[in-house]
């Protein structure tokens, strides 16, 4: 039973989502080479899958750690499941270098929850913040995220609202420092472009795909229901579903604001993998969850076949 594997987390589910992983990356691969040849575009290649692959296994860590979800692997399959579905995104280099440092981020800034060290947590999350603008520019509108977080948890504290101004500043004085001895300071003003697609473009379907678009609606609507269903527990795990959500809506936001050909939805990936595993977790009969799952991976591979053709 499907269900029953991913419903513990042993090396043999890193095990086997890896090679899953491994073998969609590069059959994808295979047939966006064109006529590149694989020797001519493999190193890269193999730092953006092992930058996924660590992605998968970071989004596993964050659930168990902050107990986001149960003690399964469900959210790195769910992940897992995404990427293959929204294979297209993956000519996105910049943007799934930017996903891993906000995966990182998204754990400190999760991880603030507990109280304990937390202007080490925030001027972490914004150092990592900062790092993954330097791939993809609008990654700088999750300090919104880090900000809300010490509203939520330690306002009082007037350094805590220093502290991400810090973080940001040391990885731009580095990035300076860099760029000056290389000639090239040109860089900032070509890449922080903030462009604004929803804006610029004469139909929203050239922002968003209907494949995207319904996507967003379906985790929207799992997310009303998971909270729905867990409005009287514990205010820890809901405040932190409400964090996890408010990173989805500002990743949507991104998307929004985005140009059609720079869509970063992976960066909505984690929060959504979260909520569907809090929905899946809600299914009580085994039956109805190993056809849920079973229909996951089946709609997930026919969406990427149906890419490849």
């Amino acid at each position: 039973m499907i269900s029953s594997f991913f419903g513990k987390t042993k090396p043999i589910n890193y095990i086997v989502l890896a090679i899953v992983l491994f073998l969609f990356y590069f059959t994808h691969l295979f047939f966006a080479l064109g006529e590149q040849k694989i020797s001519q575009v493999i190193g890269r290649e193999l730092v953006l899958f092992i930058g996924l692959l660590l992605a998968v296994f970071i989004v596993n860590q964050i659930v168990r750690t902050e107990k986001a979800t149960e003690s399964n692997s469900y959210a790195m399959l769910f992940f897992l499941l995404l990427i293959i579905s929204f294979s297209d995104e993956l000519v996105l280099d910049q943007v799934i270098f930017a996903n891993f440092f906000l995966l990182l981020a998204f754990w400190r800034i999760l991880s603030v929850k507990s109280t304990r060290n937390v202007k080490h947590k925030i001027f972490d999350a914004s150092l990592l913040i900062s790092l993954a603008s330097l791939f993809y520019d609008w990654a700088l509108a999750f300090m919104l995220l880090v900000f809300f977080v010490i509203g939520v948890y330690d306002r009082k504290t007037v350094k805590n609202w220093l502290v991400p101004f810090l973080g940001i500043s040391t990885i731009f004085m580095l990035t300076f420092t860099v760029l000056k001895v290389h000639g090239s300071l040109e860089f900032f003003e070509e890449h922080y472009q903030f462009s604004l697609g929803l804006f610029t473009t004469k139909s929203f379907f050239q922002v968003l795909n209907v494949k995207t678009l319904i996507y967003l609606i379906l985790t929207i609507l799992v997310s009303m229901l998971v909270f729905v269903r867990l409005r009287n527990v514990s205010g820890g795990k809901l405040l932190l579903l409400r964090i996890v959500f408010l990173i989805f809506i500002l990743s949507t936001g991104i998307m929004l604001f985005t140009p059609a050909d720079a869509s970063p939805v992976l960066i909505t990936f984690f929060p959504a993998a979260v909520f569907f595993t809090n929905y899946f977790e809600g299914i009580k009969k085994e039956k109805f969850q190993e056809i849920a799952l079973m229909g996951s991976i089946v709609l997930a591979f026919a969406l990427f076949v149906f890419h490849l053709n």
